[in-house]
């Protein structure tokens, strides 16, 4: 999997019909689009670079903003783990290398069906880099989404990162 579609809560049949829609057009016809059992919340597997489904989602909506009504976030996943602090922090130390030294970071986390302690998680991922902590404007966002036992990581700019809202608000 490595996009995590949300959605509002029971609009998730419509949410998978758009995401693959959405697929559909910049070139994969067979997404792998799962509900996860979580409320508001589809895992995708595409073939499709990240990037560039960010990128036109992010133009149909300055473009046709009444295109996309379903998908309010679709946050690139890179690397998936089990729900446990020592894995979750070996992930991160592989996709690690992207943040250059002078480079401001955040972790950011989302929990869903867990009671994983979110400061532990930050305590052990802030050892991970000597870099500086930016929680406004940082240069990179160290992405946890815990969904039960199973947890995304991604290392993002906030750029690559679809909100439907932000997207709108900044069109406007």
């Amino acid at each position: 999997m490595n996009l995590l579609v949300t959605c509002a809560r029971n609009l998730e049949p419509e949410t998978k019909n758009e995401i693959g829609k959405i697929l559909g057009e910049i070139g994969d016809q067979e997404p792998e689009i799962l509900n996860v059992g979580m409320r508001g919340i589809l895992l995708v597997k595409t073939n499709i670079e990240t990037s560039r489904i960010i990128e036109w989602v992010k133009d149909k909506v300055v473009e046709e903003p009444w295109l996309i009504r379903y998908c309010l976030r679709i946050i690139p996943i890179q690397t998936i783990t089990e729900t446990e602090m020592d894995k979750i922090t070996e992930s991160v130390i592989k996709l690690k290398d992207v943040i250059k030294q002078d480079d401001s970071y955040r972790i950011t986390i989302e929990k869903r069906n867990t009671d994983v302690s979110s400061t532990e998680i930050i305590t052990d991922i802030a050892k991970i880099f000597p870099n500086k902590v930016s929680l406004n404007q940082p240069d990179w966002i160290v992405l946890i989404e815990i969904l039960g036992d199973k947890t995304g990581i991604s290392i993002l700019k906030d750029s690559e990162i679809f909100s439907l809202d932000k997207t709108k608000r900044m069109s406007d």
